[in-house]
């Protein structure tokens, strides 16, 4: 009867490692080693006066502020991983207006930002577009 029992109890250790690994191997596929170029453009035809600025951070990181003229950028590399947030919050403020939004999210842009990884935003005077091509952009919201 030890011996039954001894093998039930292997047999159900060998599973349950066969399982965690199956599953980590998952996630490692969902959340894998890939890098995401994202890049946030200041598509704003006349801010001379006044810069448009933004301000990036994540539960593990703050990327810190830019005034971006016309043109400028601020881009990063998200490496999504398991045991991080995988998701990057921007702040935007032009003259008084102000405005937060998602700049990454692994749930979200794994398949959106397509088989380049890129993650493009152009922030202009009438809203905030996407592209995952930087040729074709679609409006995702507004200020």
């Amino acid at each position: 009867m030890k011996l039954v029992a001894s093998v039930y109890l292997i047999l159900c250790l060998a599973s349950s490692i066969i399982i965690v690994m199956a599953t980590i191997q998952r996630v490692g596929y969902v959340f894998g080693s890939d890098e995401y170029y994202v890049r946030v453009i200041n598509g704003f035809t006349d801010n001379s006066s006044v810069p448009l600025v933004i301000w990036c951070s994540s539960e593990e990181m703050d990327l810190g502020g830019r005034a971006l003229q016309e043109h400028d950028e601020f881009s990063w590399v998200m490496r999504p991983r398991f045991w991080s947030s995988n998701h990057m919050k921007c702040t935007m403020k032009w003259d008084s207006t102000r405005k937060s939004f998602d700049a990454f999210k692994a749930e979200r842009d794994s398949q959106r930002c397509g088989p380049n990884r890129i993650c493009s935003w152009r922030v202009t005077q009438d809203g905030f577009y996407f592209s995952n091509d930087e040729v074709n952009w679609r409006k995702d919201f507004l200020w």
